[in-house]
């Protein structure tokens, strides 16, 4: 059935329409959008329209336009990798330093450390694969670069499984972009400049006690525990002669980390 639109600015309308299909579930990652030529008989438009259309679904991230013989236009679900991208574009525009985001994180992690040890399931939900992680660890004092990836690792699950969709898309958008941050400056250290074993013993005694108060459902204690290690380990990193100072965003774009996980 054909719909005729006669309000102004048709590319948005039929952008808005596209855009429900894709977050209401009807179009799925991967699948392809209709044809042009049925876009057009659809919403009775010019190509002008159409094509704006898709720029501005491009633009937003919910489709990729395949140009060509072989063209059409791929659906894209919005992910929380894609929501501390943008995050870290904004923070670059503003010229925001790694500190900054440091300070907010520093606040946060810990809420959700504190939503861990409430869960009433987290014997079940929580704690089984925070140990694994922690057991990782310990067998990598001995190689920072290994031993900064699971501990970026351990601490983006912490916030990944206070099971708060909301708190997982904003603080985990923080985490994603000081990992990418930290990651980069510890690959890239001068061997003279890693943090010796005693540093990393350290973060790995931290660990374990945030875990300890998790188990032990200790809301405050958790939080608490998360607070104390996240300023001393940022003040570290950033005290370092080869510290990034400042938000740069391609460090952050998809497949550069580990893509956050809802639930």
């Amino acid at each position: 059935m054909s719909e005729q639109l006669r309000q102004p600015r048709l590319a948005e309308l039929i952008a808005s329409r596209l855009r429900s299909e894709i977050l209401s579930g009807r179009l799925g990652e991967g699948d392809s959008l209709p044809r042009q030529e049925d876009l057009l008989a659809q919403f009775q438009v010019g190509l002008p329209s159409v094509r704006e259309a898709m720029r501005i679904l491009e633009t937003e991230g919910l489709v990729s336009v395949r140009r060509g013989t072989v063209g059409g236009a791929i659906v894209h679900l919005p992910t929380a990798s894609r929501t501390a991208y943008m995050l870290s574009l904004v923070l670059q525009a503003r010229q925001s330093t790694l500190a900054d985001t440091g300070a907010a994180l520093s606040r946060l992690e810990p809420i959700c450390a504190g939503m861990c040890a409430a869960r009433p399931d987290r014997e079940q939900a929580v704690l089984p694969e925070l140990w694994v992680l922690l057991e990782e660890q310990r067998g990598l004092l001995n190689d920072v670069v290994a031993f900064n990836r699971a501990s970026r690792t351990f601490h983006e699950r912490i916030v990944e499984l206070c099971a708060n969709d909301t708190m997982i898309l904003v603080v985990g958008a923080l985490e994603s972009i000081w990992s990418a941050h930290e990651v980069e400056t510890y690959e890239h250290a001068a061997p003279a400049a890693e943090p010796g074993a005693g540093a990393m013993k350290a973060a790995f005694g931290d660990h374990r006690a945030l875990l300890r108060a998790i188990e032990s459902g200790d809301e405050e204690k958790a939080a608490s525990c998360a607070r104390t290690h996240l300023q001393a380990a940022q003040a570290y990193t950033l005290s370092r002669s080869d510290a990034l100072t400042e938000i740069t965003a391609e460090l952050v774009r998809e497949g550069s980390s580990r893509p956050l996980r809802l639930g």
